[in-house]
């Protein structure tokens, strides 16, 4: 009779160490909270075999070879299957713009779309050489 005493308070510790355990295993399966900011220089996206197929990047400010100058610009692409970047859009502090290019193989296919200080334009051409561009 003497072993229900000891079963009794093996029992009771069991109890204590399951609920114990268990109370670890849901806090260390709930989510943790989203950090509110993801930082970095750059993003990029790649496919199943490694190739960037999105990216985002800040560029910084550069002289020319011709002496020009360009800004600090940060740029959104979207690139096909065949590495060929097919919307671009940049933004800077001078101004922003849009580029969505034709397929693989073609040359001169595009829409461009931009502000440059005070200006804007929308250029349209196709592939046989037409181009209309639009002024307001």
């Amino acid at each position: 009779m003497k072993m229900q005493p000891v079963l009794l308070v093996l029992t009771l510790v069991n109890v204590a160490l399951l609920t114990w355990t268990l109370l670890q295993f849901r806090s260390a399966v709930a989510a943790p909270d989203a950090a509110p900011v993801l930082r970095g220089r750059a993003l990029q996206i790649v496919d199943e075999r490694g190739h960037v197929r999105a990216s985002i990047a800040v560029y910084p400010a550069r002289t020319q070879p011709n002496g020009g100058s360009t800004a600090e610009t940060v740029m959104l692409k979207l690139i096909t299957e065949r590495g060929r970047p097919s919307v671009k859009i940049g933004a800077s502090e001078q101004q922003a713009g849009l580029a969505l290019v034709g397929p693989s193989g073609t040359q001169h296919t595009y829409i461009q779309m931009g502000a440059n200080g005070s200006v804007s334009t929308l250029t349209l051409k196709n592939e046989d050489g037409r181009e209309r561009a639009v002024t307001p």
